[in-house]
């Protein structure tokens, strides 16, 4: 194990593991797999994950049910590792707990990551949070399930490895995993491809309503937080319509605009080779990766945002 992280948890009794809001696979996974890892072989510390409420998808991870979701302003843990999170108000709610903690460590990946934790490991080359994590273990140690968490982590995150973050280092990394006997399979189609009756009917909903510009290279959608209720959807749901959206041939940028709640935008935005969306993000508060980014809006309509975004991303693309 990292020395770093060895020193921080040989340091501490109580830990507290969080991730960001709106909690993807590779968050998910990145949490439950240092859980897991940590309850296998140092059960003797108090560890607790902190979560805003995860998708069902991912119940199939050991400790899933075992995830806090209510924020806590009085616990006091002696370390706090925060996983995917790229910024300090990723965290949302569960602030208190990172900030009420003696000690503090980032584990990331994001490029736009400042560095607010009293110690941070953050490799932006890296595919996710999960294959960054995997190099602070140590490999035999590491159980079937904390390796399970750790796929699906990166399966998610590299789009079943098509992403350009997906290295050599990657795919060592899985194939290292493989071998502890997870059902790789069935990971793959419970965290990425398996859908829900709700999520099928609000990306029909999505895709039936989608524009795009001129010379078609950029298309986005809006769905409404009424739409989402119509359907029965929620805000997990939306995880795989940007990327749909992306697909569409001669498309290079997507933008998916999701109400999470009246008034509050979520924005997730894919490109193909071109754009830069980590970077339109970042002029909305939000952040990411180069072909993968998000950010929230709040207080606008689509109506008001949706021509920026259209323009900023013509902009890169004209170049």
């Amino acid at each position: 194990m990292n020395r770093i992280l060895q020193n921080k948890i040989r340091a501490s009794k109580t830990i507290a593991v969080l991730g960001h809001i709106n909690p993807d696979g590779d968050c998910v996974g990145s949490a439950l797999a240092l859980y897991n890892y940590l309850k296998d072989n140092m059960p003797e510390k108090e560890v607790t994950v902190w979560l805003e409420k995860p998708p069902v998808k991912f119940s199939y991870l050991r400790g899933f049910d075992e995830i806090r979701t209510a924020p806590d302003k009085d616990f006091r843990a002696d370390l706090a590792v925060a996983l995917d999170v790229s910024d300090r108000g990723r965290m949302g709610d569960l602030v208190p707990v990172f900030d009420g903690a003696k000690d503090t460590l980032n584990i990331d990946h994001h490029v736009t990551n400042p560095g607010f934790a009293a110690d941070t490991v953050c490799l932006p080359d890296s595919s996710s949070a999960c294959e960054v994590l995997f190099g602070l273990l140590e490999r035999d140690r590491i159980s079937r399930e904390t390796a399970a968490c750790l796929y699906t982590g990166i399966v998610t995150d590299t789009g079943v490895f098509k992403y350009n973050a997906t290295s050599e280092a990657t795919m060592q990394t899985a194939g290292f995993l493989m071998t502890t006997g997870i059902p790789f399979g069935e990971i793959i189609d419970r965290a990425f491809y398996r859908k829900t009756w709700p999520q099928n009917r609000i990306l029909g909903k999505a895709l039936s309503q989608a524009e795009r510009n001129e010379d078609g290279k950029f298309i986005w959608t809006v769905v409404t937080f009424r739409e989402k209720e119509a359907f029965g959807a929620q805000s997990s749901d939306m995880d795989g319509i940007a990327e749909q959206l992306r697909l569409t041939e001669g498309a290079e940028c997507s933008c998916l605009a999701s109400e999470r709640i009246p008034g509050q935008w979520k924005l997730s935005l894919r490109s193909a080779e071109v754009v830069d969306v980590s970077s339109i993000c970042a002029r909305f508060g939000g952040g990411g990766h180069i072909r993968a980014a998000g950010c929230t809006i709040t207080g606008k309509l689509p109506a008001e945002f949706m021509p920026e975004i259209r323009r900023l991303v013509e902009e890169q693309i004209s170049q």
